[in-house]
């Protein structure tokens, strides 16, 4: 079998560049749904005289069914393709944002905005282990990590939008929701042409396709460079073997495997880890200050700020992956994030809160690059969609379960007690993953997973 050594020796070129554009734009509308909702939720009181109480759950509406989606959208993409789940949640995505924007009552926005959470959660999900599928070794972790780095422009037009559409134009919040819909249907086009995973087609025994595809991306890649191919290396890896069809519990009973635990009870903890932090700081940030007499972070201009870090963030992380493996950066901007929290903790100037918020920014979200290229490595092909999004939904936990936490712990501990508890959550995320965490640099996918980890047995997958 050379199909797989034949893709990994394809040096990056253009068509990996349109495939990390694509991906990256789903990201980027992703991004962006999920962070205008705040800046929905005091028109959307206005308009039906919400409660605080009604303006949380559309709050937590997105996380929730991003929840659902991640897992739905890893269970479908192993067992259907990588790419019909990308479409599907894509088309889904869109059609309930859509109907979030002409909803004629708070339950029925209330219940688009979690089906809408759901369909981004899926398409997050499926991105990341699709594209990785694609990316020669040596350079995957970077690639991975630049695609994550998509949310933050995402991030940054959510900011936009809330300062210059929701405020500026009758129903602007409405209309904002209808930017965030319409460059997704526009993004179905271009993925008309995406090839299925070779490496997907190869585990379901459609070998011919498989070829077709590389043989393909090996054209384009020659056209693009104009050089001749490296030579294809001697093929060592084992011939793929069909696996059986995946379903919830006979994935969480091959993940939580002897053979597999200790690889999925790391990545599940850094997504923990890492979801709860980001959402228990940036949810609670501005009402604790405010407590405190100091109001900067309800302005346009600490928003702008805090989004705009997360871009060198994200892609000086992405650089870093492979040069210093993915599990030292992650642990190394878990340990910034851990420190920029301590002083945030300590400023109490407009500029210095500022200041010490975008560096935090900057290293939390530089930890998203550094696990959303980890997670597709530590996951063998035929379950390898179920592990990714059963990761990334377990960390929604964490942001479904940080705004209760973090608002019990500052009323019994106080404003340091919230930093100390945060803080403490990020220190055993530097643990784990220096300890226990896997080594994946310029490694393949195959020898990863393939080679060093035993093939699904009958008790395990029935």
């Amino acid at each position: 079998m050379t199909l797989l050594a034949r893709l990994d020796r394809l040096p990056l070129s253009r068509p990996h560049y349109v495939l990390l554009l694509i991906g990256g734009l789903g990201y980027t509308f992703d991004g962006m749904d999920s962070a205008v909702v705040a800046f929905l939720l005091p028109s959307a009181q206005e308009a039906w005289g919400l409660s605080n109480g009604q303006l949380g759950l559309i709050g937590s509406a997105t996380p929730f069914g991003f929840l659902f989606g991640a897992t739905a959208a890893g269970l479908l993409g192993d067992r259907i393709g990588r790419k019909k789940v990308m479409m599907y949640a894509l088309a889904f995505y869109a059609v309930f944002s859509v109907v979030a924007a002409f909803a004629p009552n708070y339950e029925v926005f209330l219940g688009a905005r979690v089906l809408a959470g759901a369909g981004a959660g899926a398409e997050s999900a499926i991105i990341a282990p699709f594209l990785s599928e694609f990316v020669p070794a040596r350079r995957r972790g970077w690639f991975i990590g630049a695609l994550a780095g998509f949310f933050s422009f995402g991030f940054v037009l959510a900011a936009l939008i809330g300062r210059f559409v929701v405020p500026t134009l009758d129903d602007g919040w409405r209309v904002a929701q209808l930017i965030t819909a319409v460059p997704i249907v526009m993004l179905l086009w271009w993925r008309r042409s995406l090839p299925e995973s070779p490496r997907f087609l190869l585990q379901q025994g459609r070998h011919e396709e498989a070829e077709a595809v590389v043989a393909n991306l090996e054209r384009r890649v020659e056209r693009a460079t104009g050089q001749t191919l490296p030579p294809v290396p001697p093929a060592s890896e084992a011939p793929v073997k069909q696996t059986p069809k995946v379903n919830l519990l006979s994935a969480l009973r091959f993940l939580w495997s002897p053979a597999m635990a200790k690889r999925t009870a790391v990545i599940w903890l850094i997504w923990f880890v890492i979801t709860f932090s980001y959402y228990g700081f940036f949810s609670w940030i501005p009402t604790l200050l405010v407590q405190r007499g100091i109001t900067v972070t309800k302005s346009f201009e600490f928003s702008i700020i805090i989004y705009l870090a997360q871009i060198p963030g994200y892609f000086s992380a992405a650089w870093l992956t492979e040069r210093l493996d993915r599990k030292n950066t992650i642990a190394i901007y878990l340990a910034g994030s851990a420190v920029s929290a301590f002083w945030l903790s300590q400023m109490d100037t407009p500029a210095t809160i500022t200041l010490a918020g975008a560096v935090l920014s900057f290293f939390l979200n530089g930890t998203y690059a550094g696990v959303y290229s980890y997670t597709p490595e530590v996951f063998p092909t035929w379950i390898r969609a179920t592990g990714t999004g059963l990761s990334s939904a377990f960390g929604r936990l964490g942001s479904i379960l940080a705004p209760t936490i973090i608002g019990l712990s500052a009323a019994s501990l106080g404003f340091a007690g919230v930093f100390g508890l945060t803080t403490a959550v990020l220190a055993a995320g530097v643990i784990c993953v220096l300890v226990f965490g896997l080594s994946t640099a310029g490694r393949s996918l195959e020898d990863l997973t393939e080679r060093d980890l035993p093939a699904p047995n009958k008790e395990m997958t029935r």
